[in-house]
């Protein structure tokens, strides 16, 4: 059975933040998170040990994916302006 492109999309709300980290990195980026969701229930609801981090400037890196270990965040500052919906297919 094949599935429609509009069955297999999904759309994609990206957050920029600045995350902290333990060992004194500052890694800028942007997350997704659901229309229901915000950027602290990812960090507090979610049982996945790592967020997912895309188009990171982190040390001489930019437009990197990185998977970051919320056991080493320290803090984490979303921006106020959200990302337009994009599809991801």
């Amino acid at each position: 059975m094949e599935q429609s492109k509009q069955d297999i999309c999904t759309k994609a709300d990206y957050r920029k933040i600045t995350v902290k980290t333990s060992d004194g990195s500052t890694i800028q980026g942007k997350i997704n998170v659901s229309s229901n969701q915000r950027v602290s229930d990812i960090l507090t609801k979610s049982e996945a040990p790592f967020i997912v981090m895309v188009d990171v400037s982190y040390r001489e890196g930019v437009g990197k994916i990185l998977f970051v270990n919320k056991r080493h965040i320290l803090w984490v500052e979303p921006e106020d302006s959200e990302e337009p919906q994009q599809d991801i297919c």
